[in-house]
C-alpha cells in the first residue's frame, strides 16, 4: 500500500481518465482505486 489516506483527487484522476479518449478500450471491468490495499492482503 501507499501508506497514506486517499484524497478526493485520487478518485478524480481515475474518473478523468475514464472520461478521456485514452480509456476507449476499457469496458466491463472493475477499477479498484485503493492505493494498493487490495493487493497487500
Amino acid at each position: 500500500p501507499l501508506g497514506r489516506v486517499g484524497e478526493p483527487e485520487d478518485i478524480a484522476r481515475c474518473a478523468l481518465f475514464l472520461a478521456s479518449p485514452d480509456s476507449a478500450w476499457i469496458s466491463g471491468t472493475q477499477i479498484v482505486v485503493d492505493g494498493g490495499a487490495l493487493a497487500a492482503t
